[in-house]
């Protein structure tokens, strides 16, 4: 009597070795997650040729080197700060260390190519003093377009007053231009009067004129303008300082 199809050894239940199951694929890996290394490829050859694998694809994008400071961005830079702040030696430190062309404009250098009439502002601030003050800022404003046009940076000083349109901020930035950046160099009230004594000429202030510009120019202070402190700094430090705030501003 027959038992089944396929005899005994194909019945259910039946006792006997079991068929082994057949080989599953392998699972290929999660696609889209960084750092997992894809199948290696291999390239059609003879056998024995060696297997190159393919490189990780980590995701990762590589970024250029970065430039420190400004670089060789062409800037117009206007350097405020009282007397004795220091800001005339630093703008011309800055832009004879940069190294892409720069030039440098002092309002008060400017304002003294008048020889014969010059209208001293130290001898009392009239209509003859402002008028040849707004004709620097014109003259130096000038300058700097031309400057900037011939791809050379510039950088100008001036003791800008915060609380006084006449010699305010939107003079220069009519003048020069919206791209223009402006920096206040703005050290302790003794520095500045150390500095000053080792002036001479003309360029030299009383201590009472220089307390006073100095106590005005604290009114920048909540102005959103950057404001650097070089009472510690020397001049090449005051510099790089200058140009790593300039970077800022760029960025």
């Amino acid at each position: 009597m027959q038992q089944g199809v396929g005899g005994a050894s194909a019945g259910w239940g039946q006792s006997g070795p079991r068929p082994a199951a057949p080989p599953q694929p392998p699972i290929p890996p999660a696609q889209g997650w960084p750092g997992m290394p894809p199948p290696h490829a291999h390239h059609a050859g003879p056998p024995s040729q060696p297997v190159t694998p393919v490189p990780e694809a980590t995701g990762h994008v590589p970024l250029p080197p970065a430039v420190p400071g400004t670089g060789a961005a062409t800037l117009a830079v206007l350097l405020i700060g009282p007397a004795g702040a220091g800001k005339t030696t630093v703008a011309r430190h800055w832009a004879s260390t940069r190294p892409v062309p720069t030039a440098h404009v002092s309002l008060d250098d400017v304002r003294e190519w008048v020889c014969s009439g010059f209208a001293d502002p130290q001898a009392g601030w009239n209509e003859h003093s402002e008028a040849q003050y707004r004709l620097a800022r014109r003259t130096c404003g000038f300058a700097a377009r031309n400057y900037l046009a011939n791809g050379i940076s510039c950088i100008l000083d001036d003791a800008v007053f915060p609380d006084r349109p006449v010699v305010g901020l939107g003079g220069w930035k009519r003048h020069v231009g919206p791209a223009l950046l402006p920096v206040v160099l703005l050290p302790g009230l003794e520095i500045v009067l150390e500095r000053n004594a080792a002036r001479s000429g003309n360029r030299r202030l009383s201590d009472e004129e220089v307390a006073r510009i100095h106590g005005r120019m604290a009114g920048w202070y909540g102005s959103g303008l950057p404001i650097i402190d070089n009472s510690h700094l020397d001049v090449e430090g005051t510099a790089r300082a200058l140009d790593e705030t300039l970077a800022r501003a760029l960025a």
